[in-house]
């Protein structure tokens, strides 16, 4: 499924295929905001929505209704809740019985429940093509793709119903709630150090377009470094997903026995002083002139992860992340709302499996590039 999702999904050729998607959702958060400049704007909710948008074109050929929108939504930050729940059974198999009798066992299935009719409802609505799929185009979504691979008689193995679901629920609740973080943390620490700001704001309207294209973005290392800063400070999963040793090894002194579960520490690795120089520092500058990215080549910065299991949508979310940040800078100036200092910003994570700041970001946009 993993190979089905790099050759199929998440290629470079199809994030490529679906650039016009995210430009068009990325003209309609300029518009939303700027309908509301001078005014007081939750971020937060903007960017979540803008994502929210994009996966669900990419992934079901069509926006969704505010109803369902809100709906995967909250699925995926029940995501986030549920997967740091203790289950007794984890630790003591033969006790599994005691999480039916707290309630975590029914909490668990009742949320798979709710998961398992959304993502059949649209299944059935491509298979009886009642989806309103955005032809126009020319594009296939991610389902298409995996009801066709379905069919397809040279398929090393049967792909079922259950396999798709699977693949569209990591797409899901891997690509929202991520991208969103690193945004909503990008513009935090941006208003937190005006320096920065004015300096990746500079970059950005060099460009003379009145919007940021995809092409611009090459040449804006200042923005990329910002980015990687936030990937350092603020990963969108502290804590990559497990692993399991395959053999008996020894690291650094300590036995690690064969199956044992690893749990890597991302958040820890990018504020360890051991590579980093004022590790607890905003300072994109650091990746200034330096070969240092994010693609798991050096263990000191792994955000994505690294090795066989590095995140297959890595290229797909830096592209929605850096074309989002490149026009809402190179648009609006940003302050925080009168009466609101940056003390008064509280910069601590939410508890779970991803790690959302743990107030809303409010600002107040003003117009400086007006589009034709």
């Amino acid at each position: 499924m993993r190979k089905i999702c790099m050759t199929h999904l998440l290629s470079g050729k199809m994030v490529q295929s679906i650039a016009s998607v995210r430009k068009e959702e990325v003209v309609g958060l300029l518009q939303r905001v700027s309908d509301r400049c001078g005014t007081v704007v939750c971020l937060t909710e903007m960017l979540n929505e803008l994502v929210n948008n994009v996966l669900c074109r990419v992934v079901l050929g069509s926006p969704l209704g505010d109803e369902r929108r809100k709906l995967i939504s909250n699925l995926v930050q029940r995501n986030s809740t549920i997967n740091t729940v203790l289950f007794i059974e984890d630790f003591f198999p033969r006790l599994g019985w005691l999480d039916r009798i707290f309630g975590s066992e029914n909490k668990i299935q009742s949320h798979f429940g709710a998961w398992d009719v959304l993502l059949d409802e649209f299944i059935e609505d491509h298979l009886t093509n009642k989806s309103n799929i955005d032809r126009a185009a020319d594009r296939i979504d991610f389902i298409q793709v995996l009801l066709q691979l379905q069919k397809d008689p040279n398929m090393e193995f049967a792909l079922t119903k259950d396999h798709i679901k699977a693949t569209l629920l990591d797409m899901f609740a891997a690509g929202i709630d991520t991208s969103f973080l690193v945004l909503d943390w990008s513009m935090s620490e941006l208003i937190r150090n005006p320096r920065v700001m004015k300096k990746v704001q500079d970059e950005v309207r060099s460009i003379g377009d009145d919007m940021i294209n995809e092409e611009h973005l090459q040449n804006m290392s200042y923005l990329k470094a910002v980015v990687k800063e936030i990937l350092r400070l603020h990963p969108p999963i502290p804590l990559l997903l497990p692993r399991e040793s395959t053999q008996d090894c020894e690291i650094a002194g300590y036995r690690i026995p064969k199956k044992t579960r690893v749990i890597i520490n991302a958040w820890s690795i990018g504020r360890d002083e051991q590579y980093w120089e004022a590790p607890e520092e905003f300072n994109p500058e650091r990746f200034m002139g330096s070969s240092l990215d994010f693609k798991g080549r050096e263990f000191y910065f792994i955000p994505f992860g690294a090795g066989r299991r590095i995140c297959p949508g890595m290229t797909f979310a830096t592209a929605v992340v850096e074309l989002t940040l490149a026009n809402l800078l190179h648009r609006f100036d940003w302050s925080l709302p009168k009466g609101v200092s940056v003390e008064d910003m509280v910069m601590e994570e939410s508890a779970g499996l991803v790690a959302p700041r743990k107030q809303k970001l409010e600002l107040v946009p003003i117009l400086v590039n007006k589009a034709n």
